[in-house]
């Protein structure tokens, strides 16, 4: 009985020396070096009840983002203005700022109407200047293409876009149909390459327009003429497409220019030569698969 009641009023003397050190401002670490407790649940049970010095405790930052909030809340900005600002979510502002009267809108809805399109014009503008630019870095690191970069650029494009030999229809013969100037002007200078051209190649050469008959038609000859490097004279007659009243078209603004056919008489040594330029273009992408699966 005399062990416990000692243990007890060694207890409550360090409780009263504890409470006295907290009271003065220190910490518990303080008040554990000096009174020699490091059993960290009785140095918690000798300062029960006693606050912390406002020293040590740490700054709440949601403490500082509130009281921002509302302040911005005063000033007079949105939800959204707010979330821009502090970076938090909507529902964390809603429930720091949800007793402050709502504001008065600063503009009529004419003038916020005004202020979006505004906006929006901004927005496309600048999309459209990363749009341009993005273009022109991925143009310029193009540069100058070799002849054989050329010849491989030119049968791709015409294993796209020209027509090919069939089993059951032969046709190897160079024909091209193309709605695009720069891809016809691509596509003569692939032709006019050493080793691409063949004896009187351009003579052998035929061009022609083929449109939708309710189109401009000499409008669209005179356009062709100058990607193809000829005059209009030299077209043969335009391919004439009928209109089918039960579809509809999109292609009838003013910059609708049909399309040009190139066909190339006595083409069929050619044809075979692109034929096989191109599997070889395909079994030189799974070679080059293959070797970098097995490095």
């Amino acid at each position: 009985m005399t062990e416990i009641t000692s243990k007890y009023a060694d207890f409550e003397d360090l409780r009263k020396q504890a409470v006295a050190l907290r009271r003065e401002g220190l910490s518990l670490r303080q008040i554990r070096d000096r009174l020699h407790v490091h059993n960290n649940e009785i140095l918690h049970r000798l300062v029960m009840g006693e606050p912390a010095p406002e020293w040590t405790k740490r700054p709440n930052t949601k403490d500082d983002l509130r009281e921002k909030a509302r302040e911005l809340r005063r000033q007079g900005m949105t939800y959204d203005r707010i979330q821009v600002e502090l970076g938090r979510s909507k529902s964390s502002i809603s429930l720091w700022v949800r007793d402050l009267l709502k504001p008065e809108p600063h503009y009529t809805s004419t003038e916020h109407l005004a202020l979006m399109n505004a906006g929006l014009v901004d927005l496309r503008a600048s999309r459209d200047k990363e749009r341009a630019e993005t273009k022109r870095l991925a143009r310029d690191a193009v540069g100058e293409l070799s002849d054989r970069e050329l010849f491989l650029v030119g049968v791709t494009l015409y294993w796209a876009e020209g027509a090919k030999d069939k089993t059951y229809s032969r046709r190897e013969c160079l024909q091209f149909i193309n709605s695009d100037p720069n891809v016809i002007k691509l596509y003569l200078r692939w032709l006019d390459l050493p080793g691409v051209t063949q004896d009187r190649m351009r003579m052998r050469m035929r061009m022609r327009v083929s449109i939708h008959e309710s189109a401009d038609i000499p409008g669209a000859e005179r356009f062709w003429a100058e990607p193809a490097g000829i005059p209009t004279s030299a077209l043969k007659k335009t391919t004439l497409k009928k209109h089918n009243p039960r579809t509809t078209r999109k292609n009838t603004t003013e910059s609708y220019r049909g399309c040009l056919v190139i066909y190339v008489s006595k083409s069929a040594d050619l044809y075979r030569r692109v034929e096989g330029a191109w599997y070889g273009i395909v079994l030189g992408c799974r070679s080059s698969s293959q070797t970098e699966m097995s490095d």
